[in-house]
């Protein structure tokens, strides 16, 4: 069975300073526990704010190194899914109904890929 990865992306000018609320968490760990017992879920996780973070760019034979936040970015990978599907109409589906747990204000976009393998 073809492996989906699901990258998630936030917005985090429009994200909640506190991050996700208590009963955002717990919809999306219920969700999570359905995927996982459903046998599709193998990773998933969530990523520290891009303040947090370093980019590392390749270019013209030189590395060069930015600590966050990047402030070019609007939208940033907030988290990941890595599901086994049947095919990705089914990883679409699990993909639909994590973004329909958040609350309205949130804006979330996942763009899922299947991953190549071998």
């Amino acid at each position: 069975m073809p492996r989906y990865l699901s990258l998630v992306k936030i917005d985090e000018s429009t994200a909640p300073a506190e991050g996700p609320s208590q009963e955002l968490m717990q919809r999306m760990g219920e969700l999570i526990e359905e995927i996982t017992k459903a046998g599709v879920m193998l990773d998933t996780a969530g990523l520290t704010p891009t303040a947090q973070g370093t980019r590392v760019h390749w270019e013209g034979g030189k590395i060069s190194v930015t600590d966050g936040p990047f402030t070019e970015s609007k939208e940033v990978v907030g988290g990941y899914a890595i599901m086994q599907c049947k095919d990705k109409a089914e990883a679409l589906e699990w993909t639909k109904r994590f973004l329909k747990v958040h609350e309205e204000f949130w804006t979330v976009t996942c763009e899922v890929r299947e991953i190549a393998e071998g």
